[in-house]
């Protein structure tokens, strides 16, 4: 039997991208002023704040467990204006949903993959990422442009002395990817993600490294050629994110 995959980067989508093209993504640093570090994530029609914020202690877990270095988490909500249709806040239902629990200890598993944790001191970095407009790839766009608020905070504890070493190991973007009508596409907009087959999320370091992988085939399978190339599709996305990082951080 035979398989045909459409690779086709020809082919233009609804917004007028190649199936390979990432939608424009831009930084704004400095959103938060309270915050030791933060950027505003433009990308494509998804806009994520993300700031940084430093606490002189770890948490108890760590102490007891006598667990040395520091400790980086997340947090990660929607705003209520962000989508078509007005979202609770988590604290009107009382808890965090499932989906927004999911993310941010996605974000917080990224993040620790990027530090050595033990030049971090005993020291807790919390990591906001709030959702202000929804238009598909949330949770990449919050680990793509947490990475540039962390980066930023770090450069801050430096200045003042709080580090003498840099913690940071490599730099960290992610991507989404998945096949829409038999075609394997690149950073899917909200429309291209309700009508996927398959959805694939990708986190990786400038080494070239994978932090994660989340794939999932939509009431659908997908062989292992589809997943070679959303693989291939993500590489590319993910350098270009990387070069996109740090012309933000120039």
């Amino acid at each position: 039997m035979t398989e045909t995959i459409s690779t086709s980067t020809t082919a233009l989508r609804s917004d007028q991208r190649r199936a390979d093209q990432l939608r424009p993504v831009t930084f704004r640093n400095g959103i938060a002023p309270h915050a030791t570090g933060s950027t505003l994530i433009e990308w494509g029609n998804t806009r994520v704040i993300c700031g940084v914020t430093v606490e002189e202690a770890v948490p108890r877990w760590m102490k007891e467990q006598s667990v040395t270095g520091g400790w980086i988490t997340a947090e990660y909500s929607m705003l209520p204006y962000s989508t078509l249709q007005r979202k609770p806040r988590d604290s009107t239902r009382g808890k965090i949903d499932g989906r927004s629990q999911e993310i941010q200890r996605l974000i917080g598993r990224s993040l620790r993959a990027t530090i050595d944790l033990e030049k971090l001191g005993p020291r807790t970095i919390w990591v906001d990422c709030d959702v202000l407009q929804a238009d598909g790839g949330t949770r990449t766009a919050a680990i793509t442009g947490a990475y540039v608020a962390l980066s930023l905070a770090i450069r801050r504890m430096m200045s003042n002395g709080q580090l003498t070493e840099n913690p940071l190991l490599h730099a960290v973007a992610a991507v989404s990817v998945g096949i829409v009508h038999g075609e394997a596409l690149l950073d899917l907009c909200y429309q291209e993600d309700v009508e996927a087959s398959v959805d694939l999320n990708l986190v990786m370091n400038s080494a070239g490294d994978f932090i994660e992988l989340q794939g999932t085939g939509e009431e659908s399978t997908f062989t292992e050629a589809q997943l070679a190339r959303m693989l291939s599709l993500g590489r590319t996305g993910i350098e270009q994110l990387l070069a996109a990082q740090q012309e933000a951080l120039r």
